[in-house]
């Protein structure tokens, strides 16, 4: 599974971290970020297969991060989490082609396996 790069966007380190070496157990190479627009700069010299984007980031929100990333890369599956979950907000992110949402807490076991469907 190294072959699958999976990038990560959020606003928390600790949370980002946790998700980093859970994912990285897995086999995925795994690198994380606090800011959109550093993390589109990123998507630009290297390929990602799977994006997760908290919606509450710095600088860009992770809304725009994803029309963006959907926009200039279309195969990559984008996963949004938040802790502002709510109806509007789910209907906007899969209007927008996300792969898949969800809550925070993030369930890694779900998260896996939403990853897991993602991969080509």
């Amino acid at each position: 599974m190294a072959n699958y790069n999976i990038m990560i966007i959020g606003d928390a380190k600790t949370a980002r971290d946790m998700m980093k070496l859970s994912l990285e157990h897995e086999g995925y190479e795994v690198e994380n970020f606090a800011a959109g627009e550093a993390a589109l700069a990123r998507l630009r010299e290297k390929e990602f297969t799977v994006v997760i984007i908290d919606f509450k980031i710095n600088g860009i929100d992770g809304m725009e991060v994803l029309r963006i990333v959907k926009d200039l890369y279309p195969a990559i599956a984008v996963i949004m989490i938040t802790a502002f979950a709510n109806l509007d907000v789910v209907t906007e992110a899969m209007r927008e082609d996300a792969h898949d949402f969800f809550p925070k807490p993030v369930q890694m076991t779900a998260l896996k396996s939403s990853i897991s469907r993602a991969l080509p």
